[in-house]
């Protein structure tokens, strides 16, 4: 038999095969829940977010990209004020990977001690400011996949670092926009990756890059985990949470 024929009839043509692999990947792609809201009810929320608070800032002490990216992963399992009070003395005396693996793990340690699991910290920030300086030259990578490998660094703490270092339209989601994308059916999702992938496909790009930062503060301060503030919250007549704690019934917002 003819070889050419042969493979004619083993091996698609390339055609063919690129016919497939689109459907093949749409049918690893995972479902997620869809949204209780319209587009225009989403734009709506945001819009007022972004009235709210129209340049939402992170409440992290932060001088550079470097003490950010120290800063959020000290972050875990603690909270923002905490973490400032430990680290105002601790960035006085090293805002760079150099003078912080200069300072030491021990002198780290002693200036995070208050904070939870201060020890396993104080260990990731030296270990990442070596890996900085390197692999990076000492500077924050601009890039999820490369900052992710830094020791104590996750998913999550690498979107805030790209988003408010670098201007990136990430969504960090933390247990707070975790909590209020569920409560309010916003973005619905079973895990924090799931989450994340659901917001960025519902969040207006206009919004996006405060979005957020708009969801934490909103979880922080009003949409709060044992019970929610409904009265001052200005998306009352919008969520359809069944957790709400005031009379004001979810209606639709009519489409100018």
């Amino acid at each position: 038999m003819n070889m050419e024929k042969a493979k004619s009839k083993t091996a698609p043509s390339p055609a063919i095969a690129a016919k497939k692999k689109p459907a093949a990947a749409r049918k690893q792609r995972k479902r997620l829940p869809k949204s209780a809201y319209s587009p225009a009810e989403i734009t709506e929320i945001f819009r007022r977010f972004s009235v709210q608070r129209p340049e939402p800032k992170g409440e992290l002490e932060h001088v550079n990209a470097f003490t950010l990216l120290v800063a959020v992963v000290l972050s875990a399992q603690a909270t923002d004020v905490g973490v400032n009070k430990a680290t105002r003395a601790l960035f006085a005396k090293a805002d760079t990977p150099q003078k912080m693996l200069a300072l030491g793990e021990d002198a780290v340690r002693e200036h995070i001690r208050t904070i939870g699991l201060y020890r396993n910290k104080a260990k990731n920030v030296i270990l990442l400011s070596r890996m900085l300086i390197e692999n990076h030259g000492g500077e924050v990578p601009d890039d999820r996949d490369a900052m992710v490998k830094l020791p104590g660094v996750g998913r999550k703490t690498a979107n805030v670092v790209l988003n408010m270092a670098f201007g990136h339209p990430t969504m960090a989601v933390d247990t707070h926009i975790f909590r209020i994308a569920n409560r309010m059916k916003l973005a619905p999702g079973k895990t924090v990756d799931d989450v994340e992938e659901n917001l960025l496909r519902v969040i207006p790009a206009d919004y996006l890059f405060h979005g957020h930062h708009w969801l934490i503060l909103q979880g922080r301060y009003v949409c709060k985990a044992r019970k929610p503030d409904c009265p001052a919250c200005v998306l009352a007549d919008i969520c359809r949470s069944q957790e709400k704690t005031c009379d004001v019934p979810a209606a639709l917002v009519p489409i100018e």
